[in-house]
């Protein structure tokens, strides 16, 4: 049977027919309102919620001001959800890979992973159209106090926002270019900070790792190591006796190497799991003026296409021995394989490369995880600063890269010299990494002057080994190498 439809039995216009007030026997005495929206091409109808003809004549014609005001402005009433908006912009940024200054691969990932936290705080489902400029403008707030996200992540998070909106205002889909956020100021202190190794900490990560990647210690059940081995009965995964694992052994050979070589060269986790053995130019040797020592250095090529600020840089670097027992080692060892790879064609997976430094992390019993502090209620513990109590740091793979360029300030390398070899900012290395400690007081401290023939000759009373202090402490001289 075809559908009845009911016409307006009481009807009427609103500046000279731009909007409709009408009534219908289904909605009995209410007014409706009705306008026409020609560039979506359909009709916006709202309930005016009022029997009274008056009243719904001067609500309509408020209406009818607020939504020609909104067309003006390009607001759609009908626009695309939040998260259609989110997923035609990630659909343009995948578009950018391949230009020659675009953005990589992982950059991508981490929009993705940004824009998620606006999606879970306004709603996926949210209009964009409905979406008001100053929203969110407490987003710093929402983020400390749903994730405890630090000030400087957030700040990061909004570049990316407004990225997306203004991407989005340019296409049409948005009716404003950018969000308003409340200014937050942050400390010098407090910009990129990132956690890092001691020096303590790195010699004895290095003496663990020999005995972590001995062919004693990689061991697995047996059993593992066929998954379809199951008991009968129980239907239950059987380990069986612990046996070598040849694969597991190389794997952690190869991890431990890969860690001392983005301690030697400053690399990002990226730059180097992208390197290929085409990359290393060449290895040179050089002699070490203070010990005599040979050293390895290696001529490192970065290429554009797998660095984070898309620029390729080259740099010679020390670690070349472990790139050379490296290559001795694997059987992949082509121009286009990659060097931290085990078939040479793809890196380890991201759960694998996480259960290996959690075993290094582990071994050492360093609290490499921040773990926050809770009240008797599950609140968040707040400083005098509003910021969570947290204990342990968070050490990475990437605080290696943050340990070089702290080496190499303490041993008085120029910050443009580091710049180059690393690929940042000057500026970047300034604010994130040179934080002055009492080593490096100390030593500006006890150096001095001479004068010989009119010419101020800088010295350094720095000379022994070991110096004595106040109180018989002896504490050693800072040194220009580190054991590896």
């Amino acid at each position: 049977m075809k559908k009845q439809t009911q016409s307006p039995y009481a009807k009427h216009d609103i500046f000279e027919g731009d909007a409709t007030i009408f009534k219908m026997q289904r909605s009995g005495d209410i007014w409706q309102f009705r306008i026409w929206l020609k560039k979506e091409r359909k009709y916006f109808i709202k309930s005016l919620k009022t029997n009274n003809y008056d009243v719904a004549t001067e609500k309509a014609k408020q209406l009818t001001l607020d939504l020609l005001h909104d067309i003006k402005i390009g607001k759609k009433l009908y626009g695309i959800t939040l998260q259609k908006l989110v997923e035609l912009y990630i659909d343009a940024r995948l578009k950018d890979i391949d230009i020659r200054h675009g953005i990589t691969k992982g950059r991508v990932k981490t929009i993705k992973s940004q824009l998620q936290h606006i999606l879970n705080i306004i709603g996926a489902k949210k209009r964009v159209s409905s979406l008001d400029p100053k929203c969110i403008e407490d987003y710093i707030y929402l983020r400390k106090k749903s994730h405890n996200a630090e000030t400087y992540t957030a700040k990061n998070e909004i570049c990316t926002i407004n990225h997306m909106m203004t991407w989005g205002y340019n296409e049409g889909h948005c009716y404003f270019p950018k969000f308003i956020f409340k200014k937050v100021t942050m400390k010098n202190n407090d910009i990129g900070r990132r956690d890092v190794f001691t020096d303590e900490e790195y010699k004895k990560l290095c003496r663990y790792m020999r005995t972590w990647s001995d062919a004693r210690e990689c061991t697995t059940y047996e059993n593992l190591i066929d998954r379809n081995h199951r008991d009968k009965k129980t239907g239950q995964l059987c380990k069986g006796n612990l046996v070598y694992n040849k694969d597991l052994h190389l794997e952690r050979l190869m991890v431990r190497d890969y860690i001392l070589i983005s301690a030697n060269t400053g690399m990002r986790t990226g730059e180097a799991r992208q390197l290929t053995w085409g990359d290393i130019e060449r290895i040179e040797k050089h002699e070490d003026f203070d010990t005599g020592e040979m050293q390895l250095l290696a001529k490192i090529n970065i290429r554009w296409t797998t660095s984070k600020v898309r620029k390729s840089r080259e740099f010679l670097a020390r670690g070349g021995e472990y790139f050379v027992r490296l290559k001795e080692r694997q059987k992949h060892t082509e121009d286009d394989d990659l060097v931290f790879s085990m078939d040479g064609k793809k890196s380890l997976t991201v759960q694998n490369w996480s259960k290996h430094w959690k075993s290094l992390m582990d071994g050492l019993g360093i609290q490499y995880i921040k773990e926050y502090v809770f009240d008797e209620n599950g609140e968040y513990v707040l400083d005098e600063n509003d910021d969570a109590i947290t204990t342990g740091r968070s050490i990475t793979y990437y605080s290696l890269r943050h340990y070089f360029i702290s080496c190499r300030v303490k041993s008085s390398v120029a910050v443009v010299d580091i710049s180059k070899m690393t690929g940042t900012s000057v500026r970047h290395i300034t604010e994130t990494y040179l934080h002055y400690e009492e080593e490096q007081s100390r030593t500006a401290a006890l150096k001095t002057y001479t004068k010989k023939d009119g010419i101020i000759v800088p010295t350094n009373s720095l000379t022994k080994q070991k110096q004595s202090f106040k109180y018989g402490e002896e504490q050693e001289v800072l040194r220009s190498r580190y054991l590896h």
